[in-house]
């Protein structure tokens, strides 16, 4: 991949190495899902993990789509 821009490459590539917290599986109307925690109690979905083709239709189960759960994980 080549990137043309005027910007330094240290801003731009600012926060790229930095560590992300591990995905956490959770059951979500019974589909099981990646949530990466961004706060204590949500996060956002990482993957949808089902062997239903129809619940990779649902925009409810979408990647990045913002979770809410009650309590730390």
């Amino acid at each position: 991949m080549l990137l043309y821009t005027v910007v330094p490459l240290h801003q731009v590539l600012e926060g790229w190495d930095a560590p992300r917290p591990e995905p956490v599986e959770l059951q979500i109307n019974g589909r099981t899902v990646l949530v990466e925690p961004d706060s204590p109690y949500g996060g956002r979905i990482v993957r949808l993990l089902s062997c239903d083709p129809n619940d990779f239709l649902d925009p409810a189960y979408q990647p990045g789509r913002r979770v809410l759960w009650w309590g730390p994980r």
